[in-house]
């Protein structure tokens, strides 16, 4: 089974996604549930998920004293 998780769980809380993946939890804890099609429609949209996961940290990095991320 094809699954983008690269073991970097973090949940960054201002946008839901891991860090590592993109996923959201309900997507995380419902991976193997999903048919094929399912997950490469999950993970065609992880590019831009992270991408913005990313901005939004570097926005709370510096704008704000505490962290954006949480570990799962």
């Amino acid at each position: 089974m094809q699954t983008p998780c690269i073991h970097l769980c973090s949940l960054v809380s201002a946008t839901g996604f891991c860090a590592g993946c993109g996923r959201t939890l309900e997507e995380i804890g419902s991976w193997v549930s999903y048919s094929d099609i399912e997950r490469r429609r999950i993970m065609a949209l992880l590019p831009a998920r992270l991408a913005s996961a990313v901005a939004v940290s570097n926005h709370m990095e510096t704008g704000s004293a505490s962290g954006p991320e949480q570990a799962l």
